[in-house]
Parts: structure tokens; C-alpha cells; sequence
């Protein structure tokens, strides 16, 4: 008799357990909805990586052309900045 009891207390703790495992919180349904939320968030991070990457070369495109743009423009010009003091050092012949 004693032997029943102890059976069925473990069958129903059993039970609870798998019950819980299968719809409890954190069970397995959460674990796979979140697992294909991360996969959705590194998605979306790639993405995200990309366009950072493509931002950051424009700006440094824009920041190397307006670089090139300014040593042209001393060179073949001859424009200085305000309060800038230009000197030309001329080779010996």
C-alpha cells in the first residue's frame, strides 16, 4: 500500500514537471519563439552593420574629398585661410 503511494506521488510529480516543461514559463515554446527572435535581431544587426559601413565610407569619401579639394585649390590657386600666412619657398637655380 505504502509502495502505491509513493508511485503515485511520483507519477503526478512527474506529470508536474513535464507539465511545466512543455507550458510553463520558460518552456520549451519560449525557448524556440526566443531563439527565432535572435536570429530576427541578427538579421537585423547585419543590416545595420552594412549601412554603418556604407555611412562611414561616404564620410570618409566627403572627408577626403573636401581634403583634395582644399590642397588643389592651395596649389593650383594659391588660396589661403583667413589668418592663415602663406610662404612660397622657391628652389635655387
Amino acid at each position: 500500500m505504502k509502495h502505491k503511494w509513493l508511485a503515485f506521488i511520483l507519477i503526478v510529480l512527474f506529470a508536474a514537471l513535464q507539465a511545466r516543461l512543455w507550458f510553463g514559463k520558460n518552456s520549451i515554446a519560449d525557448y524556440h519563439e526566443m531563439k527565432a527572435n535572435i536570429e530576427q535581431m541578427q538579421q537585423q544587426n547585419a543590416k545595420l552593420r552594412q549601412r554603418n559601413g556604407l555611412l562611414k565610407a561616404d564620410i570618409e569619401d566627403l572627408e577626403l574629398g573636401i581634403d583634395s579639394m582644399e590642397e588643389r585649390a592651395r596649389n593650383e590657386l594659391g588660396l589661403i585661410k583667413e589668418g592663415e600666412t602663406f610662404y612660397r619657398v622657391l628652389p635655387k637655380e
